[in-house]
């Protein structure tokens, strides 16, 4: 980062993060502020009613961010941007898509990433989030409620981007009940924050793991480009 970005992010991600809490605010979901219990207005993504999951379990809240462009590190890719997540040890194995635009509720089957933070190997906070469910990130709000998380200390998870690069990073902390995404936006190093509900909508904390770097090596091809299936949740 040139000596002219920093004064310059640092002005511009929290005025940012600031106004897209005011939008959240209006949906429900993660806030920087209050607690509100508005439910979130439908998904705008298209799919199919056949493909629509059922809603007879609890919908679950996630934050839906406006899409900013985040800027890159001289070292990192400018264009690149998480394709894929993984946490063997607990099952997870996800797409990562762009998130649905103007507050549109959070899709399913994928994870989502929040554009106005980084993406891996540009040396700040990428944020990853998912809904607690069977086939989503379900596992990592199970294992926070066993001793809060300990289990999760040390986990591995993978993530893969759009220029072929496989990221390694291991999980140091296990969030609960969290209402802010102050901390990850001011991250001021390599960082791989995950994100998903602990409650039905309205509910107001949200777990969150946080996960330090390994490594960055070459993947091939197929493994850094799942094909993604999103649908609406409801």
């Amino acid at each position: 980062m040139t000596d002219s970005e920093g004064p310059a992010r640092s002005r511009i991600l929290p005025a940012l993060l600031t106004a897209l809490g005011v939008m959240l605010l209006a949906v429900g979901l993660l806030t920087y502020t209050l607690p509100v219990s508005a439910d979130p207005p439908a998904a705008t993504a298209s799919a199919s009613p056949s493909e629509a999951i059922a809603t007879d379990e609890p919908l679950i809240t996630l934050p839906p961010l406006a899409s900013v462009a985040p800027s890159a590190s001289p070292s990192a890719d400018p264009n690149r941007v998480s394709t894929r997540v993984r946490i063997a040890a607990l099952g997870i194995d996800l797409p990562v898509v762009p998130p649905p635009g103007d507050a549109s509720y959070p899709l399913c089957n994928v994870a989502m990433w929040i554009d106005a933070l980084g993406q891996p190997g540009q040396g700040r906070a990428t944020y990853l989030y998912a809904h607690a469910r069977q086939g989503m990130f379900l596992p990592l709000l199970d294992q926070s409620k066993i001793q809060n998380g300990k289990k999760l200390i040390g986990m591995v998870v993978e993530v893969w981007t759009s220029d072929d690069q496989r990221f390694l990073y291991e999980i140091t902390e296990v969030r609960r009940h969290q209402t802010s995404l102050d901390d990850a936006a001011k991250a001021d190093h390599e960082q791989l924050w995950l994100q998903t509900s602990e409650g039905p909508a309205g509910t107001v904390g949200k777990l969150q793991v946080v996960a330090e770097p390994l490594s960055q090596e070459a993947s091939d091809h197929a493994s850094a480009h799942p094909k993604p299936h999103p649908v609406q949740c409801g």
